[in-house]
C-alpha cells in the first residue's frame, strides 16, 4: 500500500529537490543539527536544533525552531533569539548557537540550556533561558555552566536535563576533552545547585580515539529503576554512531550489555558501549551516514502506555555535506535495554499493517558491529521466533517482545532478545515488519522482513 503523503514527507529528503541554505521555509527536517523536541499542551511538536550556516549573512542565528503535528512534517518558525545572548557570547566568541536542549520545568513555563562555542575549543558556555510556550518568547538568564581552555578540562556544551528518581533535575553535558558530566540543579532556578559545580565524570575515551565522546542524553526508567544514558562515538563528520550504556544512580557507574563501564580506559575504545544505530543501506534505499547526537521523546500512546521516540542527525552516504533530522521509535526489550527501530518514523497510519505477517521469514538484516565504521549494507536472512516455530504471527496493532534465531551462514544461529513492531519500509515504500535485538556479545541486529 503506497503511503498516502510520500511526496510530501521532509523524513524522506531523497524525495526531494537539492536546495539551498538561503530560504528556510524550504528546509522542512533538513539543516539541522544536534535535535531535541518537545511536545506542547495542544499535541504541536517543536525541534530546536543548533544553528545551521551560522556564518552565512542569510540565515539568523539564536537556535533555530520547526514546528509539526505529526514527527514527520515540519516548517521552519524562526529563532529564538536575536543572535547569541550576550553573556555567553562574550565569554565564548561563538557566532552561533549549539545543542540546544528544551524541557518543561515543573514550577511551569519551559527551560532552554544552550551552547556557545567555537569548533576545537573547550572555551565554552551553557546558558539558560526560559518561556511560558516553546515559541517563546524566551528570556535569557545568564549562563549557568563555562569552561575555559588551559584552566578547565571539561568542555560546557551539549546540555541535557534529567529528572532522576525524586524528582530532582540533573544537567549533563561534555564533548570530547574530558568526556561527559553531570551535576544537580536547583529545582526552582534551574541554575547549578551549587555555584560553580562541574559535575561527575560519567564517562569518557582515550586519546588514542581522540577522546571522541559527546551529545549524552540519560533518561531515568522507572520501570528498571536505572538510568539509560545516550552518547554519540566518534567523527560527526563521517564515523557518527550512538552507544547506550546503564547505571543504578545518575552519577554511574554505565556499563553497556556486557558490563563495561564507559570510564574504563583499559579495553579497545570501540568495544565499549553498546552500539544501537550506525551507518548503514537498504537494498535499494538510501545510505544513511553518522547518525548520532540523539535526544528522546517520551510521550503517552494512544492506548495510555509511553511510547518512546529517538531524534537525531544524519547525514547522505552519497554526499555528506547534507544531513537531516529523523525520528525513529524506540522500544525496550525483555531485558530493559532500549533497541532502535532501523526505519524512520512515517506517520502513525502508515505503520498500520493490512493483514497479520508473520515472523518467520525472509528479512534484510543489519549487524552494528561495535568496532566497524563501515556503511552496513543489509543482507537477506532467515528470521524466525523463538517462542513459535510455527508461524509466529505478529499482532497488528503493537510491538511483540521477542527471542529471534537469525540464520547468519557465517557465524551460525544468532539468537536475539529482540522486539518486533509494525513500520514503514521506505525502500519498499510499504507497512511491514521490523525488529531489532541485542545478541549475547553485546552486538545489535536490525532488519525489515522482506515482502512475502
Amino acid at each position: 500500500m503506497p503511503h498516502p503523503d510520500l511526496d510530501q514527507l521532509t523524513v524522506q529528503p531523497e524525495l526531494l529537490p537539492a536546495e539551498t541554505n538561503a530560504d528556510p521555509a524550504s528546509w522542512g527536517a533538513r539543516h539541522a543539527h544536534d535535535p531535541t523536541v518537545v511536545r506542547d499542551d495542544d499535541g504541536t511538536y517543536y525541534m530546536f536544533s543548533t544553528d545551521a550556516v551560522a556564518n552565512s549573512t542569510d540565515i539568523p542565528a539564536g537556535v533555530h525552531i520547526r514546528r509539526s503535528p505529526d514527527l514527520v512534517r515540519w516548517t521552519y518558525a524562526g529563532t529564538a533569539f536575536d543572535g547569541v545572548p550576550a553573556a555567553a557570547a562574550e565569554w565564548s566568541g561563538a557566532s552561533g548557537i549549539w545543542a540546544p536542549e528544551v524541557v518543561r520545568w515543573p514550577g511551569g513555563g519551559w527551560h532552554m540550556y544552550y551552547s556557545a562555542s567555537t569548533f576545537g575549543s573547550n572555551t565554552s558556555a551553557i546558558g539558560l533561558a526560559v518561556a511560558p510556550a516553546p515559541e517563546g518568547p524566551w528570556e535569557d538568564r545568564g549562563i549557568v555552566v563555562a569552561t575555559k581552555s588551559g584552566e578547565q578540562t571539561q568542555n560546557a556544551i551539549d546540555a541535557a536535563v534529567t529528572f532522576g528518581r525524586d524528582g530532582q533535575p540533573w544537567l549533563s553535558y561534555g564533548s570530547f576533552f574530558s568526556g561527559i558530566y553531570t551535576l544537580p540543579l536547583d529545582r526552582n532556578s534551574g541554575m547549578p545547585l551549587q555555584r560553580g559545580d562541574l559535575g561527575t565524570c560519567i564517562a569518557s575515551r582515550p586519546a588514542s580515539v581522540d577522546r571522541a565522546i559527546e551529545g549524552a542524553f540519560i533518561i531515568y526508567r522507572p520501570h528498571e529503576d536505572r538510568y539509560v544514558l545516550f552518547c554519540s562515538y566518534d567523527s560527526l563528520f563521517s564515523t557518527y554512531n550512538m552507544r547506550v550504556a546503564v547505571a543504578d544512580h545518575i552519577t554511574g557507574p554505565y556499563r553497556d550489555v556486557r558490563g563495561r563501564s564507559l570510564t574504563d580506559m583499559d579495553v579497545p575504545p570501540s568495544t565499549i558501549g553498546t552500539k544501537v544505530l550506525g551507518s548503514y543501506r537498504f537494498d535499494g534505499g538510501t545510505g544513511w551516514l553518522a547518525p548520532g547526537h540523539n535526544s528522546v521523546l517520551t510521550q503517552d500512546g494512544p492506548d495510555g502506555t509511553e511510547e518512546y521516540f529517538v531524534v537525531h542527525h544524519v547525514r547522505f552516504a552519497d554526499d555528506p555535506s547534507q544531513h537531516v533530522v529523523q525520528v525513529r521509535r524506540m522500544y525496550f526489550n525483555a531485558a530493559g535495554w532500549p533497541v532502535v527501530s532501523p526505519q524512520p518514523y512515517a506517520g502513525r497510519d502508515s505503520e498500520v499493517l493490512q493483514v497479520p505477517v508473520p515472523v518467520n521469514g525472509s528479512w534484510q538484516v543489519l549487524r552494528f558491529a561495535p568496532e566497524s565504521t563501515k556503511v552496513v549494507e543489509a543482507v537477506p536472512l532467515r528470521v524466525e521466533s523463538r517462542q513459535d516455530a510455527n508461524a509466529g504471527q505478529i499482532v497488528l496493532d503493537g510491538p511483540e517482545r521477542l527471542f529471534l534465531l537469525v540464520q547468519d551462514p557465517d557465524v551460525g544461529t544468532v539468537e536475539l532478545d529482540a522486539v518486533v513492531f509494525p513500520s514503514w519500509d521506505w525502500a519498499g515504500n510499504r507497512p511491514a515488519l521490523s525488529f531489532s535485538g541485542i545478541a549475547a556479545d553485546g552486538a545489535v541486529w536490525s532488519g525489515t522482513r522482506e515482502d512475502s
